[in-house]
Order: C-alpha cells, then sequence, then structure tokens
C-alpha cells in the first residue's frame, strides 16, 4: 500500500530530516541573500540525484519524475528565509547568525521538503507524473519571493496544476494539520503618511498649524473606512503602529510621521479602500491648513484555497492521518506570499501542528522563544509526498 510505503520511509527518514532542520536554524540567512541555505539546499539534492536549476537569485527549483507515464504536474513549496529577531532558545542548535531567527519556522519547511524529495526520489517507480520541488527564498519580504519565481517561470514547463503549501502552526499540537477551503489568508499593505504642518510654540497654537493634532484626526476618520465604508461581511483590519511627532512639551513639530497596515480579503475592495484612503487623509490635512502625502506600497493579495483541491487534499489528510487529526482553520488575518502562486493557479495551504504543551513548546511565531516539537517533521515529510501523488492520480 501506498500509504503504508510512505509511513515507513517518514519514519526511516526522520533523524536525518531532524538534522536538516537543526542545521538550518544554527545557520538562518535573512530574505533574498539565503545564499548558504540555496547550497546546501542544492547540495541536497545533488545527493539524492534530484536534478534542479537556480531562479530569483537564491531559488531553487527540483524536478522528480515518475517512471510510470503520466503528464500530470505538481508543485510543492518550501520557503527559505529567516527573521531580523535574536533567538532566546537555549539549544543545541540555537542561532549562529547574531540577531538572525529562524522564528517563523521555514527551516522547517525547507527540511520538510527535503525529506519529502527523498521519499519520493526513492520511490519514483512506483508512480507517475512530475513533481516540482519549489524552494522559495524571501517569504518574509516585499516584493515577495514567490511573485519573483513566478515572474521568472516557476509555473511553467511544466506547468503544475496546483501548488501545495504547508506552515508551522503552534496553536496546533504536533501530530495534527489544520486546513480551510476557500479565502484563508489576507492581503497586506503598507502605509507611509507624513503630514506636514507649521510647527511652532505650544503655547502659541494660533501661529502654528498643528500637524499633531490633524494627523490624530487622521488617524481616527480613516477607521470609518472600515466601519462604515467596508462591507461587515467582509474582514478589514486598517492598524497604525508608528507615530513619530518629534517635538517636545511645549514644542510643535512641523510634521508628523505615521506608519501602518491595511488588509482585507477582496482585490476589488482592497483597490477602492486605497483610493478612498487617500483621498479622506490629503482632503482633512488641506481642510485644516496642512499638507499629506500618502504613500502606500502593495503587499501580498489574499490567500485562497481553491474548494475543489482543498476538499480532496482534506481527504487525503484524513486517510494518512486519521480523520480525528485534521482540523478546521478560522479566517488568519496575517499574509502569505504563498497567496501569489493561488493567484495565478489552483492551490492549497494548510497547516503542519508544532505544539507540545508538556514540554513547553507554545511560544508563537515570530517571537525569540518560537521552537517546534520535531515530532512534526515525521508527518510533514510523509503527509506532503502522499498528498502529491494522491493528486498525481496515483
Amino acid at each position: 500500500m501506498l500509504k503504508e510505503k510512505i509511513q515507513e520511509l517518514s519514519k526511516h527518514i526522520h533523524g536525518d530530516v531532524i538534522k536538516h532542520r537543526r542545521h538550518l536554524h544554527a545557520n538562518p540567512e535573512l530574505s533574498f541573500v539565503e545564499y548558504n541555505t540555496s547550497a546546501y539546499v542544492k547540495a541536497t539534492l545533488d545527493e539524492l540525484g534530484i536534478s534542479w536549476l537556480s531562479m530569483a537569485s537564491t531559488g531553487v527549483v527540483g524536478i522528480i519524475k515518475g517512471e510510470k507515464q503520466s503528464d500530470a504536474v505538481i508543485a510543492l513549496r518550501g520557503d527559505m528565509d529567516a527573521l531580523p529577531i535574536r533567538e532566546a532558545n537555549d539549544v543545541p542548535y540555537k542561532s549562529q547568525n547574531e540577531g538572525v531567527m529562524h522564528a517563523c519556522g521555514h527551516d522547517v519547511h525547507t527540511s520538510s521538503l527535503l525529506g519529502t524529495a527523498r521519499i519520493l526520489q526513492q520511490i519514483r517507480a512506483d508512480f507517475g507524473g512530475t513533481i516540482k520541488l519549489i524552494f522559495q527564498p524571501a517569504e518574509e519580504r516585499l516584493p515577495g519571493g514567490a511573485n519573483l519565481m513566478i515572474q521568472e517561470g516557476v509555473l511553467e514547463n511544466p506547468r503544475p496544476s496546483a501548488v501545495l503549501g504547508q506552515h508551522v502552526m503552534p496553536l496546533i499540537d504536533a501530530g495534527k494539520i489544520g486546513i480551510r477551503s476557500g479565502k484563508y489568508m489576507a492581503s497586506t499593505d503598507e502605509l507611509y503618511v507624513t503630514v506636514k504642518g507649521k510647527g511652532g510654540h505650544g503655547a502659541q497654537p494660533q501661529q502654528n498649524i498643528d500637524p499633531v493634532v490633524i494627523a490624530a484626526h487622521i488617524i481616527v476618520a480613516l477607521q470609518q473606512i472600515v466601519s462604515r465604508v467596508s462591507d461587515p461581511k467582509l474582514p478589514t483590519v486598517l492598524s497604525f503602529g508608528k507615530v513619530i511627532a518629534n517635538g517636545a512639551t511645549n514644542v510643535i513639530p512641523d510634521e508628523v510621521y505615521i506608519e501602518g497596515t491595511f488588509r482585507t480579503m477582496d482585490e476589488v475592495w482592497r483597490a477602492e479602500a486605497h483610493k478612498r484612503m487617500k483621498k479622506m487623509a490629503e482632503g482633512m490635512a488641506e481642510s485644516m491648513g496642512a499638507s499629506c502625502e500618502f504613500k502606500i506600497v502593495n503587499g501580498y493579495p489574499f490567500l485562497i484555497n481553491e474548494p475543489d483541491l482543498t476538499a480532496q487534499i482534506r481527504t487525503f489528510a484524513e486517510n494518512y492521518l486519521g480523520k480525528e487529526n485534521v482540523e478546521d482553520l478560522d479566517l488568519w488575518m496575517a499574509a502569505e506570499d504563498f497567496a501569489y502562486y493561488s493567484q495565478v493557479t489552483d492551490a492549497c495551504f494548510y497547516r503542519l501542528g508544532t505544539r507540545n504543551e508538556s514540554r513547553g513548546i507554545t511560544s508563537s511565531v515570530h517571537t525569540p522563544t518560537f521552537d517546534i516539537d520535531e515530532r512534526a517533521l515525521e508527518i510533514s515529510t510523509g503527509l506532503m509526498a502522499y498528498i502529491a501523488l494522491k493528486r498525481l492520480g496515483n
């Protein structure tokens, strides 16, 4: 049986996948400079006899062809970059690159895909079809490695019928996965706003054009875009996390600088909201005698798990893990550049449980204490191999 064979292989290589993960965790690299990580992936693929090509500078695409006749193609994606976080864990595989850490689990994704590649390469006589292995750079930084790899043709020659991705989830116990059909993660845009007025003495406000008060009005008023313009049934988030008014207790500054994020799950509304926010902020500033520069940097689109594909993958996962180990996911307003794949082809992005409360492994991603229960690496490799082959029709 295919399932039993893959499960046995995933157990057999579990120790090696842990070694891959620990090596990558100890040697993290930031977005767009994953040179050593890329070299490590290439060397491992060479050892496995898997052909590869470079893409998007540090990206790697491996190709595995089953020996049975089939034109079916599927792509599996794992991201490789780390975050600018100083690790606080006291573990043998602690980051050796000061101030850089695999705090989002991309070491897990890369090592898991290497393990999946090993399984598939070993049993290629048993299946038909082609599997693309996408080792992707720069998920954590705009414009996103997925976008760049798509532009360079990662979904062509041959074109996959679907792209699959998995991501660690510390809210789910190791041994389980989470999945959601349809809209799952939000688009994300960066907002950079400068309100320019006329500074002066705080005791003489009549002589000034106070950008602090004007900026405050703009921040509060923009929330009406969410509460009074957006469809209440459509998830929308507008948050400002940085406000700099470099004056003093009695000094009104000339300008105020603001940074924020806008997130939603509809591309038409996203574009409309951009226009409304910019028009409102600039109009309010002008009406109060000031000016406003409102810059929007477009980030990742929203992520959608194609319903038919996702239903199929859920069935495969329940068969492989047991129905009790496949959980439903809620909407998630975080963003992922895997969304680019989901906008141009059928895609499914599911969550890999990594939590173990009894061992204190509960920290969220993007924190200095994030870690995983490495038992999850046995599931991550075997499950993706099984889903890929079932999807190919084997």
